[in-house]
């Protein structure tokens, strides 16, 4: 494919054919197909400013004709062309509403920028496209070209050099080099996986902004009784999906993901940590995820035993089109695994807190989405200030509890942290707006998926100081840090689960779910409830603090007071302790 277009997103295959100038751009397929739409996009709209230009041509002919007029208007001055279209009724109309054709030409160039825009390169080299290694470079030499055809074009219409200029990506917004990764046998059940691309590199060009059919999750995932992958290899269109290696906490995972959810593959990179394909090529992997698969039916996950793979699959359709059912699957699937390896996940924030003097607290704050985690921890980086010399964020979302050396150790899941804006002050995004990702950001739960440590800070393994179990939704409290005198008693408010919903999920009121994760302990709750009591009776028996923290996130008019207090209160306890 030299392109593919959909409703939202063009894939640009730069390996079959590379705009090398302007000419080659306004030449191209993929730019008459781009016009051929905006116009539509004009009639659909009904435009009353630009139909008047629309309306000098045969509709069939529109498109044509413009892009005509647009390869004139490039290379001729205006008496030129007055020549070469001597006698062109037509052209010679359009030209006399110079201004309109401005205003066209400017809402066009932001219908292309309005659109996720995405190149390809094969790490194998093509007569006309363009060689891996100068595949960094390719994307700023394309975003130069597209932006220099703009302002040709506009600055002849507008009569005169621009005063000033903006540096907009004009190009594509993210590119992946692409390679193969045949990890299985020829004979391997998952055969079928073999022709796939895996990415070997990505590049990003922010702010980089996605927007997707929903903006919440919905359930959990089901436990499938046999490998539902045998529901979608017959059929299986390999060039359609690319493979993300991710390193989810110390498992490997291949994520396939239809091209379609490209915004989500990409985003996977500012959250869990990548894999290059040196480091895994010809390797199985732990988890797999195949995102997108041509099947009806719901996402569901299994453990094949005989190949030691967790599996998860979700369907091609516009109900998982949400990053969070990307990165809820392949935490579901890791937690799993550490279930039965006899570990205990945790779904919540692990901060380490340094302070002037050099000591250290590591705090975990546990609850289920919308508890008000990360919004407290943020909270306290900014209320602490000065008075702490580094915090580091160890996990953001879920993280997993090991008894090492007769103490509970806590290791981190992801890189990054995927954040709800809405709770959040209001320069957060602004200070993040370089390295992260952007969500719906103009609706209710907008996200960003934003970069927040490194693999191995994550995983250097961290023994737990304080324990907290987020409260949001008690109206009034003694304090907002309380602490349980016993296990049995800490237990009953960690396993129960409660909270209200913050509009997060599909949830509403009041919610409980088991020990506050959907993604694996609901899924094994005979086998937690074991692990459980023993990381809980090791903690009182060390004597780690064990309580609950009132961050009254889902109170009406504590939105950010109630964090804000509750970071206040946990500083003073640290300072303390």
């Amino acid at each position: 494919m030299e392109y593919i277009f959909n409703e939202k997103q063009v894939v640009i295959n730069f390996s079959e054919n590379f705009c090398k100038n302007e000419i080659e751009v306004l030449n191209s397929d993929c730019f008459f197909d781009v016009l051929s739409r905006y116009i539509e996009h004009i009639y659909k709209t009904e435009n009353q400013a630009l139909l008047p230009l629309l309306d000098l041509m045969p509709r069939k002919k529109v498109p044509g004709t413009l892009a005509r007029i647009f390869k004139m208007i490039f290379g001729l001055s205006f008496s030129d062309i007055e020549k070469v279209t001597d006698g062109n009724e037509t052209i010679k109309k359009v030209m006399e509403m110079k201004s309109v054709l401005y205003d066209f030409v400017q809402d066009f160039y932001n219908y292309w920028r309005r659109i996720e825009r995405y190149s390809v390169v094969l790490s194998r080299v093509t007569k006309d496209g363009v060689e891996a290694s100068s595949f960094i470079q390719a994307q700023t030499e394309f975003n130069d070209t597209v932006l220099s055809t703009y302002r040709t074009i506009s600055e002849k219409l507008y009569g005169e050099k621009f005063p000033i200029y903006r540096q907009l990506p004009a190009g594509v917004n993210a590119s992946l080099l692409l390679s193969k990764n045949e990890w299985m046998d020829k004979d391997s059940k998952y055969a079928f996986l073999a022709k796939c691309e895996a990415i070997e590199r990505i590049v990003i060009r922010p702010p980089f902004i996605s927007y997707s059919a929903k903006n919440k999750r919905t359930g959990t995932y089901p436990e499938a009784k046999e490998n539902p992958i045998n529901r979608i290899k017959n059929n299986f269109d390999a060039k359609s999906y690319y493979c993300y290696a991710a390193k989810v906490g110390g498992a490997l995972a291949y994520v396939y993901f239809h091209r379609d959810y490209m915004a989500h593959g990409i985003t996977i990179g500012n959250l869990f940590e990548f894999v290059p394909l040196n480091l895994c090529r010809g390797k199985k992997p732990d988890l797999l995820y195949i995102f997108g698969g041509d099947y009806d039916g719901e996402s569901e996950f299994y453990y094949d035993k005989e190949s030691d793979i967790y599996v998860g699959l979700a369907p091609h359709n516009s109900s998982i089109d949400y990053f969070g059912y990307m990165k809820k699957m392949l935490l579901t699937l890791y937690n799993t695994k550490m279930i039965d390896q006899g570990f205990l996940p945790i779904h919540g924030a692990c901060v380490k807190i340094t302070m002037k003097d050099g000591t250290k607290k590591n705090i975990v704050i546990m609850g289920d989405s919308g508890a008000g985690k990360s919004e407290s921890l943020e909270a306290l980086s900014e209320m602490a200030g000065d008075n702490i010399s580094a915090q580091l964020t160890i996990f953001d979302d879920m993280g997993t509890f090991k008894i090492e050396n007769d103490e509970v150790i806590a290791y981190g899941t992801e890189i990054g942290a995927f954040v709800r804006l809405d709770d959040m002050t209001s320069g957060y995004a602004y200070r993040e707006m370089d390295r992260a990702i952007f969500m719906n950001p103009d609706k209710v739960n907008s996200r960003l998926v934003i970069p927040c440590a490194t693999y191995s800070q994550i995983m250097a393994g961290n023994k737990v100081d304080m324990y907290l179990y987020a409260n949001n939704y008690d109206e009034e409290c003694e304090s907002e840090v309380e602490f349980y005198k016993t296990a049995d008693e800490a237990k009953k408010i960690f396993i129960r689960g409660a909270r209200r919903a913050k509009g997060t999920t599909q949830e509403v009121g009041m919610t409980e779910s088991f020990f506050a994760n959907p993604f694996g302990p609901v899924q094994r709750e005979e086998q937690t409830r074991v692990i459980i009591d023993k990381v809980f009776n090791k903690l009182f028996e060390n004597k780690i603090p064990v309580g609950v923290l009132h961050t009254r996130l889902a109170v009406p008019g504590m939105e950010h007071d109630g964090p804000a207090l509750a970071a206040k209160k946990l500083f003073e306890l640290i300072e303390e302790k």
